[in-house]
């Protein structure tokens, strides 16, 4: 594996233009680009993690469109996940908008689900992961994940953490966009640094699942 040295701006040019065209005759002419601008360079720095984080998955670029009213048959974007518990972990992307990172649990089963929310109900577990978001957000992290509208079943609408509790999924993520550094090595200590700051709640989630 050939080390790091960022992604070049054809990778950016190359989802640019396939936003615009999101068909096959056009990634049958730009494999290549893909190839060499993308999925290369994603391979480099996943693996460069490796030793620190764990082994990743590369997402595949093509889209499910088996239950989907939209059939564009590629992914504007190519990310990759490593995962520390059941769905639960860190991730990267690239894409026309740049390159973002990301922690934290994209979805949980249901009994998942109740343990991380019997956690955060918890005074002390709770007013953790309260701290652990607040610190993130301060650091430039924006949250996001799938919520409930109403107060989920058994837990008070004015739960002084009601908001944390309504999360079916929390994911914590940071934009990079299309800075200097990502089109060079100093790219990796930047996604490094981002993802030991949010190991601490990718443990909390993967302590509160058991």
């Amino acid at each position: 594996m050939s080390d790091f040295d960022g992604f070049p701006e054809a990778a950016l040019d190359f989802y640019d233009d396939l936003e615009l065209d999101n068909t096959k005759a056009f990634w049958q002419a730009h494999r290549t680009t893909y190839d060499e601008a993308v999925a290369t360079p994603m391979q480099a720095l996943v693996a460069a993690l490796a030793d620190e984080f764990g082994p990743a998955k590369i997402f595949r670029p093509y889209r499910d469109v088996r239950f989907s009213k939209d059939k564009t048959p590629y992914k504007t974007h190519q990310g990759a996940f490593v995962a520390a518990g059941p769905a639960t972990g860190w991730y990267v992307q690239v894409g026309a908008p740049g390159v973002r990172v990301g922690a934290g649990f994209y979805r949980a089963e249901p009994g998942d689900l109740a343990a991380i929310r019997e956690a955060i109900d918890d005074d002390r577990k709770g007013r953790r992961l309260q701290h652990l978001v607040s610190d993130l957000q301060e650091r430039g992290w924006t949250v996001g994940g799938d919520q409930l509208k109403t107060a989920p079943r058994g837990y008070d609408a004015n739960h002084p953490r009601i908001d944390l509790l309504r999360h079916r999924s929390l994911a914590l993520s940071r934009d990079h966009g299309f800075a200097p550094y990502v089109h060079t090595a100093d790219l990796l200590e930047h996604v490094r640094e981002d993802w030991r700051a949010a190991r601490p709640l990718v443990q909390w989630v993967v302590r509160a699942i058991g």
